[in-house]
């Protein structure tokens, strides 16, 4: 397939892994942040290719994992209100909350509809004026556009129907708290070609700048990330600390400056709780005050939950890359993509459901 095949050509790719074991000459810890990239490491098993010195730690960059359970709870609440249509991606529906999940509530008859855009959820709210349409808003700055210009025109159309369960977060934040916890093993990143296509780049050089790491810019298919790794390690050989771009055929500095500016006219940078993770300041995005009657927890008076997570799951260990998800001991006995214990088994960037899929013969191993 043009422009698909040509990025996983297997001759090229053992180049780039022979380049990289050529330069490598210490031990270097990398963090992947997207969990497309982590799929892609795992199910070419470009990890494999590379020296034993280079270890690829898998960061919380899947939006549907680091989703708190709170807001979980709060959509299932939703969800199972008469008269309420719940849209979502399709990656929610089996994200376990406290004792069930979006689609058992779907088969017990709530009105849970998968949706591929939050234009959809629009549409159906002019379809259905008597229903109230409210769209789980989950992801990074890649779906973020798409969600604000869903409330753009919702208000443009006049719409008392349609409201957002918001949780959409942000990656630089994210990469700040890795970097200023005692246990960070990070020594350079490979930041989210998709999110950089939004955002740009320019974000990431004062991160750079202030913990000396650098942070590459990466695609996401096997020659892009393998790039990816060669750049960041001739970085770190050489001393550098800098802000470079690999996936230069997607991403510009300056990002997509319309995109960004929708954002910034629908939402306010807030703090966040990330699944697994904590509290991040000023790490998601909540709509602006000229935009509350929008806002579904307001609007439906949703209580705050707090709900503990599974005391076997270690998808927090997993999510902050001090753990692999083999290490887990309930990995593909008691947590199964049919049984989960938590969202990293679910989702299509799940780390936990790319190891499942792909490197299930490797044995449990207990961790402390």
């Amino acid at each position: 397939m043009k422009f698909l095949d040509e990025y996983r050509d297997a001759a090229a790719a053992q180049k780039l892994a022979q380049e990289i074991h050529r330069v490598t000459t210490r031990p270097w810890s990398l963090m992947e942040v997207c969990g497309g990239q982590t799929h892609a490491i795992v199910k070419f098993g470009l990890d494999q290719l590379l020296p034993p010195r280079i270890t690829l730690i898998h960061g919380p960059g899947c939006p549907v994992c680091v989703t708190p359970l709170e807001l979980i709870e709060q959509a299932l609440d939703l969800a199972a209100r008469p008269g309420v249509l719940f849209c979502s991606f399709g990656d929610m529906l089996r994200v376990p909350g406290r004792a069930t999940d979006l689609l058992a509530v779907k088969a017990a008859g709530g009105d849970v509809r998968i949706v591929y855009s939050p234009l959809d959820a629009v549409k159906l709210a002019e379809q259905f004026p008597a229903r109230e349409v409210v769209f789980f808003a989950v992801g990074f700055e890649t779906t973020a556009p798409t969600t604000a210009m869903a409330v753009f025109q919702a208000a443009r159309k006049g719409l008392k129907n349609f409201s957002l369960l918001v949780s959409h977060v942000l990656v630089p934040p994210a990469m700040e708290a890795i970097l200023s916890s005692p246990n960070c093993r990070v020594r350079g990143f490979l930041a989210a070609g998709h999110v950089c296509t939004v955002m740009g780049y320019w974000e990431y050089f004062p991160i750079a700048a202030k913990y000396r790491v650098p942070i590459v810019v990466t695609g996401f298919e096997p020659l892009d990330i393998l790039q990816g790794v060669l750049m960041c390690v001739r970085q770190l050989e050489s001393g550098r600390a800098e802000v470079e771009n690999q996936y230069a055929r997607s991403v510009r500095e300056a990002g997509n400056r319309p995109a960004q500016q929708l954002l910034q006219q629908i939402f306010g940078v807030v703090p966040r709780q990330w699944r697994g993770v904590g509290e991040i300041p000023q790490s998601g995005l909540g709509l602006r005050p000229e935009y509350a009657a929008f806002d579904a927890a307001k609007k439906f008076g949703l209580a705050d939950h707090h709900v503990a997570e599974p005391a076997e799951c270690r998808s927090g260990l997993v999510l902050q890359g001090q753990i692999k998800p083999h290490e887990c001991p309930a990995f593909g006995t008691r947590c199964t993509p049919e049984h989960p214990l938590g969202a990293t088994m679910v989702s299509s960037e799940g780390a936990c459901a790319a190891y499942y899929r792909y490197r299930r013969h490797q044995p449990a191993v207990a961790t402390a």
